[in-house]
């Protein structure tokens, strides 16, 4: 069993396998338990389900503290924060795919479901590149920075714009290599239909396949934005990741919840700006004040200030609101 002990990325290969084992012991409790069959999520149970998985969270950050050190642990917690903050910012975006393509809350799930088990694969492909390219070249840590700033200066500009799902490239590249129906055929992904023309019949992508291809799309474009963030927090592939995974697991379970009072965060896109603005900065500020790297105690603290202040300032604004 000594193998178990050997890096992968700096970390044995038992501490990347009990991650791992913890992940898959929850996705097959939720899929293979909690939603066995297909059924609607109910704000309460959505709002328990997000807390057990925060809770979950930050127990396995305080094991990081005990065994990698209270500098890790803060980091792991960091980086937690702000991948969870800037995942939320992604529900407005779910919730318009889904409502373009009229997905009943009962199959929601599904899609999300489904939608996890990608986005495991392609922020472990993203944070394993982005760990080769600060390892072999260090100034790419600027380069994110630069590039946080310049994010988060747009989303200030931008302010609470939404995009147009009908013009989204992908969908239009879809609709050109496979038929869509019109409507949904319960739970599935694909049907077969008669063609239009032909008569044979034809594999078919229904409004499910396409709203979880988007999905998927919408955090490829997402990551971009959050890779960087964590780096410039924290190089360590492992505690990268992990806050990573766990931030996207849990903001799953809160979606059904957080969507039905979405617009009572009006302010939050804002905040978020600022978090990437302040990230992209701290390595800067770092070289300027001749610190060896900007504290992580200080990072969290500025961090969770921010984004307690835009949650404060969207609550009170919109205080007299019905959801």
């Amino acid at each position: 069993m000594e193998f178990l002990n050997d890096a992968l990325l700096g970390k044995p290969l038992w501490m990347w396998g009990a991650f791992l084992g913890i992940v898959a012991v929850l996705l097959a409790f939720d899929l293979g338990v909690l939603h066995r069959k297909t059924r609607e999520v109910g704000i309460h149970e959505s709002l328990a389900l997000s807390a057990g998985y925060i809770a979950i969270a930050l127990a396995f950050g305080s094991w990081v503290w005990l065994e990698l050190g209270a500098e890790s642990g803060r980091e792991y917690l960091t980086g937690f924060i702000v991948e969870k903050t800037l995942a939320m910012d992604n529900v407005f975006i779910i919730s318009l795919i889904f409502t373009y393509f009229a997905i009943p809350l009962r199959y929601q799930h599904r899609v999300l479901f489904w939608g996890i088990l990608g986005v495991i694969v392609l922020r472990a492909i993203m944070i394993g590149l982005g760990a080769a390219l600060v390892s072999s070249f260090g100034w790419v840590l600027y380069l994110f920075a630069l590039f946080l700033i310049a994010t988060g200066i747009k989303m200030l500009w931008m302010g609470n714009a939404m995009p147009d799902i009908s013009q989204n490239p992908l969908l239009k590249l879809f609709r050109r290599i496979m038929p869509i129906t019109h409507e949904l055929h319960g739970e599935r992904f694909t049907v077969k239909l008669p063609d239009s023309k032909t008569g044979k019949q034809v594999r078919h992508a229904t409004p499910l396949l396409v709203a979880l291809a988007l999905i998927e799309f919408v955090d490829l474009i997402f990551a971009v934005d959050s890779v960087p963030a964590i780096f410039t927090i924290t190089t360590d592939p492992y505690i990268v990741y992990t806050s990573n995974i766990f931030a996207i697991l849990g903001l799953r379970a809160l979606y059904f919840a957080l969507a039905a009072v979405i617009h009572r965060f009006q302010y939050l896109k804002q905040a978020l700006a600022l978090v990437l603005v302040f990230i992209g900065s701290k390595i800067f500020i770092a070289d300027l004040l001749g610190w060896e790297k900007f504290p992580a105690s200080l990072s969290l603290g500025i961090t969770l200030g921010l984004i307690a202040a835009g949650i404060a300032v969207s609550l009170y604004k919109t205080r007299k609101m019905t959801s």
